[in-house]
Protein backbone atom coordinates (compact mmCIF):
# COMPACT_ATOMS: atom_id res chain seq x y z
CA UNK A 1 0.00 0.00 0.00
CA UNK A 2 1.38 3.35 -0.89
CA UNK A 3 2.01 5.59 1.86
CA UNK A 4 0.43 8.98 0.29
CA UNK A 5 -2.81 6.47 0.22
CA UNK A 6 -5.74 8.02 2.29
CA UNK A 7 -7.75 6.84 4.62
CA UNK A 8 -10.96 6.74 2.49
CA UNK A 9 -9.41 4.86 0.15
CA UNK A 10 -8.36 2.32 2.70
CA UNK A 11 -11.72 2.14 3.69
CA UNK A 12 -13.13 1.45 0.50
CA UNK A 13 -10.15 -1.38 0.11
CA UNK A 14 -11.41 -2.79 3.00
CA UNK A 15 -15.42 -3.14 2.08
CA UNK A 16 -13.79 -4.34 -1.10
CA UNK A 17 -11.92 -7.12 0.71
CA UNK A 18 -14.78 -8.37 3.07
CA UNK A 19 -16.36 -8.95 -0.55
CA UNK A 20 -13.38 -10.77 -2.02
CA UNK A 21 -11.80 -12.58 1.09
CA UNK A 22 -14.75 -13.50 3.31
CA UNK A 23 -15.62 -13.40 6.90
CA UNK A 24 -13.24 -12.47 9.70
CA UNK A 25 -13.69 -12.76 13.15
CA UNK A 26 -11.85 -9.23 15.81
CA UNK A 27 -11.18 -11.82 18.77
CA UNK A 28 -10.30 -8.55 20.96
CA UNK A 29 -11.65 -4.95 21.45
CA UNK A 30 -13.59 -3.06 24.16
CA UNK A 31 -16.58 -1.94 23.04
CA UNK A 32 -17.32 -0.95 26.24
CA UNK A 33 -15.21 2.14 26.86
CA UNK A 34 -15.84 5.52 26.35
CA UNK A 35 -14.45 6.11 22.98
CA UNK A 36 -17.35 4.29 21.70
CA UNK A 37 -20.46 5.97 23.59
CA UNK A 38 -21.39 8.19 20.78
CA UNK A 39 -21.62 5.86 17.67
CA UNK A 40 -21.28 2.29 18.81
CA UNK A 41 -24.33 1.48 16.33
CA UNK A 42 -22.09 3.11 13.77
CA UNK A 43 -18.77 1.52 14.58
CA UNK A 44 -21.14 -2.35 14.72
CA UNK A 45 -22.02 -0.99 11.16
CA UNK A 46 -18.84 -0.34 9.84
CA UNK A 47 -17.64 -3.57 11.02
CA UNK A 48 -20.48 -5.42 9.50
CA UNK A 49 -19.22 -3.97 6.38
CA UNK A 50 -15.83 -4.73 6.33
CA UNK A 51 -17.36 -8.46 6.84
CA UNK A 52 -16.32 -8.46 10.29
CA UNK A 53 -18.72 -11.46 11.53
CA UNK A 54 -18.09 -11.85 15.17
CA UNK A 55 -16.82 -9.95 17.92
CA UNK A 56 -15.09 -10.55 21.39
CA UNK A 57 -15.51 -7.12 23.61
CA UNK A 58 -13.37 -8.16 26.25
CA UNK A 59 -13.44 -7.53 30.08
CA UNK A 60 -11.04 -5.23 32.33
CA UNK A 61 -13.11 -6.04 35.38
CA UNK A 62 -16.45 -6.96 37.04
CA UNK A 63 -18.45 -3.24 36.20
CA UNK A 64 -16.17 -3.88 32.41
CA UNK A 65 -17.26 -7.61 32.17
CA UNK A 66 -20.87 -6.51 33.00
CA UNK A 67 -20.90 -3.97 30.41
CA UNK A 68 -19.50 -5.66 27.40
CA UNK A 69 -22.32 -8.66 28.45
CA UNK A 70 -25.09 -6.13 28.53
CA UNK A 71 -23.93 -5.26 24.70
CA UNK A 72 -23.67 -8.91 23.77
CA UNK A 73 -27.45 -10.00 24.96
CA UNK A 74 -27.99 -7.05 22.48
CA UNK A 75 -26.32 -8.41 19.68
CA UNK A 76 -26.06 -11.50 17.78
CA UNK A 77 -22.69 -11.03 16.60
CA UNK A 78 -21.15 -9.90 20.00
CA UNK A 79 -19.13 -12.19 22.78
CA UNK A 80 -17.69 -11.81 25.42
CA UNK A 81 -14.30 -12.52 28.07
CA UNK A 82 -14.46 -11.33 31.32
CA UNK A 83 -11.73 -10.89 33.84
CA UNK A 84 -9.31 -8.75 35.96
CA UNK A 85 -6.85 -6.44 33.83
CA UNK A 86 -2.86 -6.42 35.51
CA UNK A 87 -3.69 -2.97 35.86
CA UNK A 88 -6.82 -3.36 38.24
CA UNK A 89 -5.53 -6.17 40.49
CA UNK A 90 -4.40 -4.01 43.21
CA UNK A 91 -7.88 -3.59 43.86
CA UNK A 92 -9.44 -6.98 42.81
CA UNK A 93 -11.12 -8.78 46.21
CA UNK A 94 -12.96 -12.08 46.30
CA UNK A 95 -15.70 -10.99 46.01
CA UNK A 96 -14.74 -9.85 42.28
CA UNK A 97 -13.58 -13.27 41.45
CA UNK A 98 -17.15 -14.94 42.95
CA UNK A 99 -18.98 -12.05 40.56
CA UNK A 100 -16.63 -13.17 37.62
CA UNK A 101 -17.35 -17.06 38.61
CA UNK A 102 -21.22 -16.31 38.03
CA UNK A 103 -20.81 -13.89 34.98
CA UNK A 104 -19.00 -16.27 33.23
CA UNK A 105 -21.82 -19.28 33.38
CA UNK A 106 -23.72 -16.80 31.16
CA UNK A 107 -23.73 -18.53 27.16
CA UNK A 108 -22.29 -15.62 25.79
CA UNK A 109 -19.38 -15.53 27.78
CA UNK A 110 -16.57 -17.35 25.83
CA UNK A 111 -13.35 -16.68 27.99
CA UNK A 112 -11.84 -15.20 31.07
CA UNK A 113 -9.75 -11.99 30.45
CA UNK A 114 -7.97 -10.71 29.77
CA UNK A 115 -5.56 -11.67 32.60
CA UNK A 116 -1.74 -11.45 32.79
CA UNK A 117 1.06 -9.31 33.79
CA UNK A 118 2.20 -5.75 32.97
CA UNK A 119 5.12 -4.83 34.42
CA UNK A 120 5.79 -1.57 31.57
CA UNK A 121 2.98 0.39 33.52
CA UNK A 122 3.34 -1.94 36.99
CA UNK A 123 -0.19 -0.04 38.29
CA UNK A 124 0.45 -3.35 40.93
CA UNK A 125 3.37 -4.83 42.52
CA UNK A 126 4.31 -8.00 40.89
CA UNK A 127 3.81 -10.26 43.67
CA UNK A 128 0.12 -9.18 43.29
CA UNK A 129 -0.38 -9.24 39.64
CA UNK A 130 0.78 -12.72 39.81
CA UNK A 131 -1.77 -13.44 42.36
CA UNK A 132 -4.42 -12.36 40.37
CA UNK A 133 -3.33 -13.76 37.04
CA UNK A 134 -3.33 -17.33 39.17
CA UNK A 135 -6.77 -16.77 40.17
CA UNK A 136 -7.87 -16.11 36.69
CA UNK A 137 -6.23 -18.93 35.32
CA UNK A 138 -7.60 -20.95 37.94
CA UNK A 139 -11.24 -19.29 37.36
CA UNK A 140 -10.43 -20.35 33.42
CA UNK A 141 -10.09 -23.98 34.21
CA UNK A 142 -13.05 -24.23 36.78
CA UNK A 143 -15.01 -22.56 34.12
CA UNK A 144 -14.08 -24.47 31.69
CA UNK A 145 -13.11 -21.40 29.47
CA UNK A 146 -10.46 -20.89 27.49
CA UNK A 147 -8.13 -17.38 28.86
CA UNK A 148 -7.29 -14.62 27.38
CA UNK A 149 -3.71 -13.00 28.55
CA UNK A 150 -2.11 -9.47 28.33
CA UNK A 151 1.69 -9.63 29.02
CA UNK A 152 3.57 -6.87 28.70
CA UNK A 153 7.34 -6.78 29.68
CA UNK A 154 6.95 -9.99 31.86
CA UNK A 155 7.82 -12.59 29.44
CA UNK A 156 9.61 -15.17 31.87
CA UNK A 157 6.98 -14.58 34.59
CA UNK A 158 4.33 -15.33 32.15
CA UNK A 159 5.88 -18.27 30.89
CA UNK A 160 6.26 -19.50 34.44
CA UNK A 161 2.98 -18.94 35.85
CA UNK A 162 1.58 -21.03 32.49
CA UNK A 163 4.06 -23.54 32.86
CA UNK A 164 3.25 -24.38 36.46
CA UNK A 165 -0.62 -23.86 35.38
CA UNK A 166 -0.41 -26.43 32.71
CA UNK A 167 0.74 -29.13 35.50
CA UNK A 168 -2.75 -28.95 37.11
CA UNK A 169 -4.91 -27.83 33.88
CA UNK A 170 -5.04 -28.48 30.71
CA UNK A 171 -4.15 -24.88 28.63
CA UNK A 172 -6.41 -23.29 26.56
CA UNK A 173 -5.96 -19.72 25.67
CA UNK A 174 -4.30 -17.01 23.62
CA UNK A 175 -1.79 -14.29 24.29
CA UNK A 176 -3.65 -11.35 23.26
CA UNK A 177 -1.24 -8.18 21.02
CA UNK A 178 1.09 -10.48 20.61
CA UNK A 179 4.31 -8.07 20.28
CA UNK A 180 7.14 -10.31 22.49
CA UNK A 181 10.08 -12.31 21.18
CA UNK A 182 10.48 -15.30 19.10
CA UNK A 183 11.35 -17.48 21.78
CA UNK A 184 8.36 -16.25 24.20
CA UNK A 185 6.23 -17.06 20.72
CA UNK A 186 8.24 -20.72 20.35
CA UNK A 187 7.41 -21.61 23.44
CA UNK A 188 3.70 -20.13 24.15
CA UNK A 189 3.07 -22.22 21.21
CA UNK A 190 4.78 -25.47 22.46
CA UNK A 191 2.34 -25.08 25.44
CA UNK A 192 -0.58 -25.14 22.92
CA UNK A 193 -2.18 -21.78 22.85
CA UNK A 194 -2.45 -19.57 20.52
CA UNK A 195 -1.42 -15.82 19.21
CA UNK A 196 -3.38 -12.99 18.59
CA UNK A 197 -1.85 -10.54 15.97
CA UNK A 198 -2.58 -6.63 16.62
CA UNK A 199 -2.42 -3.56 13.60
CA UNK A 200 1.15 -2.98 15.78
CA UNK A 201 1.94 -5.64 12.63
CA UNK A 202 1.39 -2.26 10.10
CA UNK A 203 3.91 0.08 11.54
CA UNK A 204 6.58 -1.97 13.96
CA UNK A 205 9.37 -3.37 12.31
CA UNK A 206 10.23 -5.79 15.16
CA UNK A 207 6.61 -7.14 15.96
CA UNK A 208 6.82 -7.63 11.77
CA UNK A 209 9.87 -9.82 12.13
CA UNK A 210 8.87 -12.22 14.62
CA UNK A 211 5.39 -12.39 12.95
CA UNK A 212 6.89 -13.46 9.71
CA UNK A 213 8.15 -16.72 11.49
CA UNK A 214 4.86 -17.71 13.22
CA UNK A 215 2.32 -20.83 11.95
CA UNK A 216 -1.20 -19.17 10.78
CA UNK A 217 -2.39 -22.26 11.83
CA UNK A 218 -1.91 -20.77 15.37
CA UNK A 219 -2.69 -16.95 14.83
CA UNK A 220 -5.89 -15.29 15.64
CA UNK A 221 -6.06 -11.37 14.31
CA UNK A 222 -7.15 -8.87 16.87
CA UNK A 223 -7.93 -4.90 16.57
CA UNK A 224 -7.48 -3.75 20.63
CA UNK A 225 -9.92 -1.28 19.71
CA UNK A 226 -10.13 1.49 20.49
CA UNK A 227 -6.24 1.13 20.79
CA UNK A 228 -3.71 0.48 18.64
CA UNK A 229 -5.15 1.73 15.22
CA UNK A 230 -3.02 0.16 12.06
CA UNK A 231 -1.96 2.40 9.31
CA UNK A 232 -2.96 4.10 7.60
CA UNK A 233 -5.65 5.05 10.31
CA UNK A 234 -2.51 5.77 13.51
CA UNK A 235 -3.41 8.33 15.58
CA UNK A 236 -7.11 7.94 15.58
CA UNK A 237 -9.45 5.72 17.21
CA UNK A 238 -9.36 2.37 16.35
CA UNK A 239 -12.43 0.11 15.67
CA UNK A 240 -13.52 -3.37 14.52
CA UNK A 241 -13.84 -2.32 10.95
CA UNK A 242 -9.87 -2.18 10.92
CA UNK A 243 -9.21 -5.67 11.76
CA UNK A 244 -9.11 -6.02 8.00
CA UNK A 245 -6.53 -3.93 7.62
CA UNK A 246 -4.37 -6.49 9.86
CA UNK A 247 -5.74 -9.16 8.16
CA UNK A 248 -4.08 -8.07 4.61
CA UNK A 249 -1.10 -7.26 6.32
CA UNK A 250 -0.65 -10.56 8.05
CA UNK A 251 -1.47 -12.32 4.35
CA UNK A 252 1.47 -9.51 2.97
CA UNK A 253 3.87 -10.59 5.65
CA UNK A 254 3.16 -14.08 5.75
CA UNK A 255 2.85 -14.32 1.79
CA UNK A 256 -0.14 -15.94 1.78
CA UNK A 257 -3.06 -14.93 0.11
CA UNK A 258 -5.78 -13.18 1.97
CA UNK A 259 -8.69 -15.08 1.57
CA UNK A 260 -6.82 -18.32 3.33
CA UNK A 261 -5.76 -15.61 6.18
CA UNK A 262 -8.92 -14.56 6.78
CA UNK A 263 -10.52 -18.83 6.79
CA UNK A 264 -8.21 -20.00 8.92
CA UNK A 265 -7.80 -17.37 11.56
CA UNK A 266 -11.61 -17.58 11.69
CA UNK A 267 -11.28 -21.53 11.92
CA UNK A 268 -8.89 -20.86 14.78
CA UNK A 269 -11.10 -17.86 16.59
CA UNK A 270 -14.23 -20.81 16.37
CA UNK A 271 -12.13 -23.74 17.56
CA UNK A 272 -10.91 -21.26 20.88
CA UNK A 273 -14.05 -19.77 22.31
CA UNK A 274 -16.53 -22.14 20.32
CA UNK A 275 -18.05 -19.54 18.68
CA UNK A 276 -21.38 -20.62 16.92
CA UNK A 277 -21.64 -20.56 13.22
CA UNK A 278 -21.45 -16.52 11.67
CA UNK A 279 -24.44 -14.94 11.91
CA UNK A 280 -24.84 -14.01 8.52
CA UNK A 281 -26.18 -9.77 8.28
CA UNK A 282 -26.99 -8.14 5.14
CA UNK A 283 -24.64 -5.36 4.64
CA UNK A 284 -26.38 -4.04 1.52
CA UNK A 285 -27.82 -1.57 3.07
CA UNK A 286 -24.93 -0.20 5.18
Amino acid sequence: MSKKQSCSETETMLWEAALRDGGIVDTHLHLDQEPFETDREAVLERARRAGVKQMISIGCGVASSQAALRLAEQHEDIFVAVGIHPHDAGAASEADFLALQEIAKHPKVVAIGEIGLDYFYMHAPKETQQQVFQRGLELAALSDLPFVIHSRDAEEDTIALLEASAQKHRLQGVIHCFSGTLSFAERCLSLGLYLSIPGMITFVSSVKKVVRELPLERLLIETDAPYLAPAPFRGQRNEPAYVRQTALALAELLRVPPHLVASTTTHNAQQLFRLPPFVEADVSSL
